[in-house]
């Protein structure tokens, strides 16, 4: 089979285009508000992935400087810093999630990440 084959883009049946897997962009079944918090709650977690990915990355090459900064006190410095501005940043990444929950709380939204329930909450009764 042709690689054309197995991958269509186009579903003519329905008129739209089609992604690979849960983040292409087929239309799944439910209301705006619900595709929505799907695509909410997956961008969270791919930025969180990516934090933790990141970290790492950070951290082995910051090791690595720190292994073969042979004594040099400001390769050393240089290494130390890079490690600690990655902790730095994967801490602030996680706090986010309690800070983004923290304002919802002081904007009297008490779910905020829901996104769902807050668009709820907002409707003109």
């Amino acid at each position: 089979m042709k690689l054309t084959q197995d991958l269509q883009f186009y579903d003519p049946a329905q008129g739209n285009l089609k992604g690979f897997g849960a983040l292409g962009l087929e239309i799944p079944a439910g209301s705006p508000i619900q595709i929505f918090a799907k695509f909410v709650s997956s961008a969270i977690g791919i930025i969180s992935l990516i934090s933790i990915i990141w970290f790492v990355f950070v951290i082995v090459t910051g090791s690595l400087s720190i292994i073969t900064s042979g004594g040099d006190k400001n390769s050393l410095e240089s290494a130390k810093k890079k490690i600690s501005t990655g902790l730095i940043g994967l801490i602030i990444s996680i706090f986010a999630l309690f800070i983004v929950r923290f304002i919802g709380y002081i904007l009297g939204l008490t779910d905020i990440l829901n996104v769902s329930n807050v668009f709820q909450d907002l409707i003109i009764k």
